[in-house]
């Protein structure tokens, strides 16, 4: 049974070091709960052990905090169960100092290394050491102490290539050889497996319902596996902690074709985890979460609770600005299922990146980026989901296709699907040419580091009429029976010592290499470079009119239109136990304030939400399988005129700020 969770929830972390005195000697029922009611708060998930290694419980497995001198999580929950708010109960996992200060050997040593590395920060246990069996032990604990919590959440699941002792004897009870990286990586998800299985047990140990959540951060695209061990699915994605605003669409487009109902995670800091007395501005916080509804999650948001326990007051009336809102738009954003015209077959899932990897993932964050920017319905897909539904299926520039994907795509193909290639996705992993007719032959990867392109006149963006810069080597192709899309014109040299000339790059040649930037043949269009990892790293504007005038090439006729700007974002739910569709328009100024600086947890450069800028007559024309009675704005109740003509229904807003939630009513 899907586990259904609360709308608005918070994440309140407590890592409290040993070294601070009077733990929670300013907690106070009252002012936990008003501060609870000013935030409109309805779940509160609450610590056990934090990444110190230390409980906020009287515990006779792990211990407590020296300087705590009661009960601070029985007297959270029962505060907050007082006045109705769920309560799920945080357990620290892979950070534990008192384990490793106590049991060193448990620590994960990596490959290579003769000792650990000593630095301000926490250190990573290895699942396959004995540490396992002891986090187990105070999972049980919990469970039993708070038989009623409303789920467990594990944090900081990752294993590494680790080489400890009962490291090296997996392998070798496994065959396995500790100088082979591939071997190690297997030794570590035989660790991960291990920790699955026995912490989801030991949470389940009481209650067999009980909600579990494992925390590595990033929700890993193709990795069904581990999630039959999860409840539901929380995708952490603080903006201005290094995720930025474009990560959670991506991650929250995935989720929703995955049967876990699941949330948004953000953080009231102006940067992230950690920081006391940092705080967005109020219209920030009111943007995102309207993005996780608009994206068909819950909402939750980070803060860190004061070593003295009492609750910070500005925090909660920031949250209450958003909560507030959350609460009055909640009827129409659950139960929702997304429409979409295109599947961006995500290239973590399909080359089977894994956790330890996810930072290569430019090509999905680039495509990511031109579908939301193009204001494109769009899922993101894995190789298990249903291809049939999508009018285009965007395979970006790295997807590799083996017998099995294939089989797929051409059965897709068969049934009128519409594919669209970039860079070196369509390519045999033999480097044999194409796996599909694309109507071009192919001959290698591009001897140039960089190149130009000159497309064909309605593909070109509206100013450019020269040859454009493509800053990664293309794919060297030919048109046989398709239809080129452009051609390609090489630089006279590489930049090298002995060949260099300017500041950067070396002009095109006058003339063209004989080599297509692109080809159309029937269903399929293919593009010669890896455009999704060019806009993903230089974000040019040409890139993008280029990229989404090319998409229109396949999809003819999209479910929706709409003239908000580029920084504007636009999604479609369904909504069919009620009969309707729900539309929503989302928008804010994104400002890059400050230059990148070191802090604690690395570099940060970091993208502001200040001022909420209405947009006014915003036209939209849709094309949906129902015939729609009336069109209402909520959560006003506002009805809206609309039209129906050349198949489509057409509307105007007048004016919203932020978000604006549009109803369209159908009967059956």
């Amino acid at each position: 049974m899907r586990h259904a969770l609360r709308f608005r929830q918070v994440h309140l972390d407590f890592h409290t070091s040993p070294l601070i005195e009077n733990i929670g000697g300013d907690f106070d029922k009252n002012q936990w709960q008003e501060a609870l009611k000013e935030g409109h708060v309805n779940s509160i998930t609450c610590f056990s052990k934090c990444h110190h290694g230390l409980s906020y419980h009287p515990t006779k497995v792990g211990k407590q905090h020296p300087h705590l001198s009661f009960d601070l999580l029985r007297a959270q929950f029962e505060a907050a169960k007082e006045i109705s708010v769920n309560v799920p109960i945080y357990i620290s996992a892979g950070y534990d100092e008192i384990g490793t200060n106590s049991h060193p050997e448990w620590c994960e040593m990596p490959y290579g290394a003769g000792r650990l590395i000593e630095s301000p920060r926490y250190r990573n246990l290895c699942f396959n050491s004995p540490y396992l069996d002891y986090l187990c032990e105070q999972i049980r604990e919990v469970v039993e102490l708070f038989p009623e919590a409303d789920g467990i959440f594990l944090d900081i699941i990752s294993q590494s290539q680790c080489c400890c002792k009962w490291c090296l004897e997996v392998m070798e009870k496994n065959g396995l050889d500790v100088d082979k990286e591939a071997d190690r990586k297997k030794c570590a998800m035989i660790a991960l497996e291990s920790y699955y299985q026995k912490t989801t047990e030991a949470s389940k140990s009481t209650r067999g319902d009980m909600p579990v959540f494992h925390n590595s951060g990033n929700i890993q695209r193709g990795n069904r596996d581990v999630l039959k061990y999860f409840s539901h699915l929380e995708l952490e994605s603080l903006p201005t902690g290094g995720w930025g605003y474009d990560h959670f669409p991506i991650s929250a487009k995935y989720s929703m074709n995955l049967p876990y109902d699941f949330l948004g995670m953000t953080g009231k800091f102006h940067t992230t985890w950690g920081e006391f007395g940092g705080y967005k501005h109020p219209n920030a916080l009111r943007y995102e979460c309207a993005a996780m509804l608009a994206y068909g999650a819950k909402c939750s948001v980070g803060d860190q609770l004061h070593p003295s326990g009492k609750m910070d007051e500005s925090t909660y009336k920031l949250i209450g600005q958003a909560y507030s809102e959350v609460e009055a738009k909640e009827p129409w954003c659950d139960n929702v299922e997304s429409v979409a015209d295109i599947g961006l077959l995500s290239v973590a899932a399909a080359n089977e990146i894994g956790q330890a990897d996810v930072h290569d993932e430019a090509a999905d964050t680039g495509a990511g980026r031109i579908l939301l920017e193009g204001h494109f319905l769009f899922d993101v897909l894995d190789l298990e989901m249903d291809f049939s539904k999508y009018k285009v299926l965007v395979l970006p520039d790295e997807v590799k296709i083996n017998s099995e994907l294939k089989a797929k795509l051409d059965d897709y193909l068969a049934n009128g699907g519409r594919l669209f290639l970039t860079g070196q996705s369509g390519l045999a992993e033999e480097g044999k040419g194409f796996v599909l007719d694309v109507g071009a032959e192919w001959y290698g990867q591009s001897e140039y580091q960089l190149d130009y392109i000159l497309p064909r006149k309605k593909l070109r963006p509206s100013f450019v009429d020269s040859p454009l810069v493509m800053y990664l080597p293309s794919q060297r192709i030919k048109v046989t029976s398709g239809k080129s899309l452009g051609d390609v014109y090489d630089p006279y040299f590489n930049r090298t010592v002995e060949h260099f000339c300017s500041h950067q790059h070396a002009p095109a040649r006058p003339e063209a290499s004989g080599f297509d930037c692109g080809v159309r043949k029937g269903n399929i269009v293919y593009l010669a470079h890896p455009v999704f990892k060019i806009y993903r790293g230089l974000g040019a504007v040409a890139y993008k009119d280029y990229l989404i005038d090319t998409i229109r090439l396949l999809l003819k006729e999209s479910a929706i239109e709409v003239n908000l700007p580029s920084t504007g974002r636009v999604t479609l739910m369904h909504q069919p136990a009620h009969n309707r569709y729900v539309l929503h328009l989302l928008y804010a100024n994104t400002i890059s304030r400050g230059s990148p600086m070191e802090l604690s947890n690395g570099k940060a450069s970091i993208e502001v939400i200040e001022e909420l800028l209405p947009l006014c007559d915003i036209e939209v024309k849709l094309r949906l399988n129902m015939k729609i009675s009336k069109v209402t704005l909520e959560p006003q109740g506002q009805e809206v005129a609309f039209t129906v003509k050349d198949n489509g229904l057409n509307l105007k807003i007048a004016k919203f700020t932020c978000h604006q939630i549009v109803v369209l009513h159908y009967s059956n």
